[in-house]
This record gives C-alpha cells, structure tokens and sequence, in this order.
C-alpha cells in the first residue's frame, strides 16, 4: 500500500486541524460548555456545527449525493484522526458514534425511500440515532446467534418482542435500527428493521449509569412489547440482518480506532507541554529519562497504531472485509489509549487528576475503548481463527494486482 494522502485529504485534514485548535481545544476549557453527563452542551453544539457546516468540513465520509465529501476509509482515518484531539470534535462534523456508522450503512444498503425518510435527517442534522443489537443476559452480545428479541411476521408487518441494552444514544434518537430474531436459521434468522421514537409499543426503560463520559442520549435500556415495523422499513430483506451487522460494524470499529488516535496523540501534547514547563528538585521533567522513555514509547505506539489503522482502511478501500485487520487495529488502538491517558495523568501528576485538563475525561471514556464494538478477548479469537485456517499464510504480502483475499 501507498502511505501517502492526496492533496484533497490533506487539505480536509488541514483545515480540520486547523478548526480544532481555534474553535474547540478552547471551549473545552468553558464548564458553561458542558451538557450534565460530560458532553457538548446542546447549544454549544449548535453554533460549533453551523461552523463546520459553514467551513465546508460536514459528513466528510459520506458521498457528495448524499451531502458529504466522498472520503474513503484511508481519507477518513486522516481526518478523524485531527477531529479527536478534541473531545467535542466527531459530534461537530457530524462523524461520532452511532450517527456515522447508522449513516454509512443506510447510505449502502438502504432503499431511496428509507435514505430520504430514514437517512436525510441525521444528514442535515436534524435528529440524532442509535443502532440496537446487544441484549442483556442470556440474550445476544458479540455473538449475535444469542439473539432473543425476535420480530414474528403479521401480514405486512412485524411485531417485536424482547429487550436490549447499552443502546448508544437512545435517550435522543429520532430513528432507530433494530436488529432481531425472526427464524432459527443461523445464518438468515436475523432481520434488521428501521423505526422511530414515536411509535408506541416499545420504551426505554432506563438510560444505565456508567464510569462516564456519555455520547448524546447515553446508553440505554430498551423493552419492546408488541412494536409493529411495516415491511416496507425492513433494511435489505428478511433474513439480512446478519449481512446488515458485519457491513456496518467493521467499518465501525475502525472509525473508533481513528478517533480514539487523535485523543490519544492529545494526551501525548498535554503531558509535552506540561512537562517542558515543569521543574521538580532543579530538573525539568522533559529532561529525565523516564519521562523521555514514557513519551518515546507512546509516541511508537501511537505511530504502530496508525498503521494498523491505514492498513484496514486500505484493504476496505479495496474491495477487502479487513477482518483480521480491523481486529488487530481495535486491540492495540483501545488499549493505547487508555496506556496514553494514565500516562498523560502520571506526568501531570495531581493536575492531571483534576478537571484542570480534559485527561480525567479521557480516562474515564478510555476503559470501555476495550469493550465497544467486541472485546479485546473477542477479537484476540477471531484473530486465532485466522490464523488456525491460515496457518503461516496469516502473514503475507499483498501482490501488486492481486484481488482482496477475503473481500468482492
């Protein structure tokens, strides 16, 4: 693969650096900025997305039809990447968790009247909206053939029984994606449906506490007791809900990956500045050793990080599924950050404990990084798998010419 960016990308990428470091590192700094469970405050929100709307830097990743910039996966990593060095960054260009991932998929596989219905308005960002799969226990969690929620066909209709849990951003989506049970067979049982917040039979039973920070309309609890989806808002087809998962969280999960890159290169910038000013018993920090080896090393990983990242985007870009590089970018990526934000705390020392900076904040959101979109441990099997049917083929180079392994 080509490590280089077009001119295009970088420009994107210049001038999102660029609006970053003017309009949003500074308003992390205001607690009038801030919404009660950590985020942008719904105002704020307003006017930082009318300017990035404004600037031209608004749903970069999806196509110009559609009302974004036709960025590829490789485009994307560039820019998302300088979109998180700020906490409030993907949610102003309208490229954060769940809306980007629910966005790219209707734009695939969605009919022209589900995009128009279903997809426009969280284009124009008029609504927000959130992607139901996991369930609490014995129901489905990465292995969706645990799936318990079922959806029985009533003529022209689908009536929806069951619960999930942990659904990103429920508590303020307008339009939801539903994945349920609707046969027993293990490869087509699965059917994924489209619905909004005002249909009645179903509700949100309670929005669950976490370690915190929270996205928009936090993690949520849902229950459904007699939902009825028409036909007409099934995605694909029935029995496509299995096709429906994997085509939008492959591609989800890396799309955190590049994110969770640019806090973790924040934290490396906030532990930098702090520690170039800052002298104890005669010595600057920056000039110990041990601060030196602490910041080398995440430099290296962060760097090992992009990589891996690059390397996904490209094989998706090709026609590939990535599996095996996809899973290899979310292990190493969701615990750097996490390794990039203790450390940014320890060289900060008590400030870096306090709100005084965002890395009490990244901290908090950095642990469930090992948890979203399957474990570490998950990941680590479908890893295991590859390489029990690959066997030393599992590393291999990429022929000039030669047509994706595992992809169209």
């Amino acid at each position: 693969m080509d490590f280089s960016i077009s001119p295009r990308i970088d420009d994107y990428r210049q001038r999102i650096a660029a609006f970053v470091d003017r309009a949003l590192i500074p308003l992390e700094s205001d607690p009038a900025a801030y919404d009660p469970h950590g985020n942008i405050a719904l105002d704020a929100l307003a006017r930082m997305r009318e300017q990035a709307r404004g600037e031209g830097l608004w749903c970069l990743q999806l196509k110009p039809e559609t009302g974004g910039a036709g960025l590829d996966k490789v485009g994307m990593a560039a820019c998302y990447e300088e979109m998180n060095r700020s906490i409030f960054g993907p949610v102003v260009f309208n490229s954060a968790a769940p809306d980007d991932g629910n966005m790219m998929l209707l734009e695939a596989v969605g009919t022209p009247a589900q995009k128009a219905r279903w997809l426009a308005p969280i284009v124009d960002g008029r609504l927000r909206s959130a992607f139901a799969m996991t369930e609490p226990h014995p129901g489905g969690g990465s292995d969706p053939s645990m799936m318990r929620t079922t959806a029985q066909r009533r003529g022209e209709s689908y009536v929806v029984t069951g619960q999930k849990w942990f659904i990103t951003g429920a508590e303020d989506a307008g339009h939801f994606i539903l994945v349920a049970r609707t046969s027993d067979d293990p490869r087509n049982g699965l059917t994924a449906f489209l619905f909004d917040r005002d249909q009645p039979s179903w509700e949100i039973v309670r929005r669950i506490p976490i370690m915190g920070p929270e996205e928009h309309g936090g993690h949520c609890e849902l229950r459904f007791d007699g939902l009825e989806i028409p036909q007409d808002n099934v995605l694909i087809g029935e029995g496509a809900g299995l096709k429906v998962t994997q085509i939008r969280l492959g591609p989800a999960r890396l799309t955190h990956c590049m994110r969770w890159l640019g806090l973790s290169k924040r934290c490396v910038e906030i532990a930098r500045a702090y520690a170039s000013e800052r002298q104890g018993f005669g010595v600057r920090l920056a000039d110990r050793e041990s601060i030196q080896l602490m910041l080398g090393d995440l430099a290296m990983r962060i760097e090992v990080g992009r990589l891996l990242v690059m390397k996904a985007a490209w094989e998706l870009d090709r026609g590939g599924f990535a599996r095996k590089e996809v899973s290899m970018a979310k292990i190493h990526v969701a615990n750097l950050l996490h390794a990039a934000a203790d450390v940014a705390i320890q060289i900060n020392g008590a400030r870096g404990y306090s709100k005084d900076t965002v890395l009490e904040w990244i901290y908090r959101y950095a642990r469930q990084a090992r948890l979203v979109d399957g474990a570490d441990e998950v990941h680590k099997m479908v890893l295991n798998r590859s390489l029990e049917k690959e066997d030393r083929a599992f590393w291999h180079w990429n022929v000039s010419g030669d047509a994706p392994a595992d992809g169209a």
